[in-house]
């Protein structure tokens, strides 16, 4: 639903109430365990999943003005339903797409589309995706990549379908950007604007990161082995694709910078660090 959506203290309490008994069970199933003599019938185990009736709280709810009967997990899916089809869902859902893929500051006129896609077919997110990607703001738009989608575009465009034997080179790189893989202290997750990503210390560390993916393949096609032996793989941007299609969505000064390239390495760490590779 998004912060200042409407929700109140007491709904975030209720909520709590709701979700008691919900948690994860690390032990194993053994298929061979005798069940219990008198099993309780709430009991759900699905993997790692537990609902257990034991530690809930059947009793009344009231979340977002809906009445919650103590029902067990039943109780969850009904909370469920009542957050997704608030309308204060269905825009911050539609926000968060249009941030993440068209603008830092994506039009309301979009969002309200995305929005009301979703709220007419009960939260299919293809129907509200497929909105966005017809729709001639997505086409125009100019979002900067964030460290994740730099050096993987950076590594698949350099390296096609080749698969990666050794990913520790590109979790250094993601370090180094301050995007590491799960190393986000709080649930809300990395930043989606640029604003977090484009400053001058970060885009000195993306020209160099660009140049090392520019110039070898840095370890990444050595397997994580005693012993092994690194598989030859060559950066190859200059290829049918660029000449075909890529070439033509430069602008003159990244045409011209290109054209000054003294070696094929220098000429893929200039392409991986132009604003349009950015983007």
């Amino acid at each position: 639903m998004g912060v200042g959506s409407g929700y109140t203290q007491e709904d975030v309490q209720e909520l709590a109430r709701v979700l008691t008994g919900v948690g994860v069970n690390f032990q194993p199933l053994d298929p061979n365990a005798p069940k219990p003599i008198q099993a309780q019938p709430d009991h759900i185990r699905n993997g790692l999943f537990e609902f257990n009736p034991a530690r809930h709280d059947y009793s009344v709810k009231r979340l977002l003005g809906h009445t919650i009967e103590g029902r067990g997990f039943a109780e969850v899916e009904q909370a469920l339903d009542i957050i997704s089809r608030h309308p204060a869902t269905a825009a911050h859902v539609s926000r968060q797409l249009a941030t993440y893929f068209v603008s830092d500051t994506p039009p309301e006129s979009l969002v309200e589309r995305m929005a009301q896609a979703f709220r007419t077919t009960d939260g299919n997110i293809v129907s509200v995706l497929l909105v966005m990607f017809k729709s001639p703001e997505f086409a125009n738009g100019q979002k900067f990549k964030d460290p994740m989608q730099f050096v993987l575009s950076a590594v698949r465009l350099a390296y096609g379908t080749k698969v990666i034997q050794n990913p520790a080179p590109i979790l250094g790189w993601l370090n180094r950007m301050a995007q590491g893989l799960y190393n986000h202290p709080t649930p809300d997750g990395y930043p989606m604007t640029s604003a977090a990503w484009n400053g001058p210390g970060q885009m000195a560390v993306r020209f160099e990161i660009a140049r090392q993916i520019g110039a070898n393949a840095a370890g990444m096609f050595k397997a994580a082995v005693p012993d092994a032996v690194e598989r030859p793989a060559f950066p190859q941007i200059a290829n049918a694709l660029y000449y075909n299609e890529l070439q033509y969505t430069l602008s003159p000064a990244t045409r011209a910078a290109l054209d000054q390239a003294t070696s094929s390495q220098e000429w893929n760490a200039l392409y991986l660090s132009s604003p349009e590779f950015m983007r």
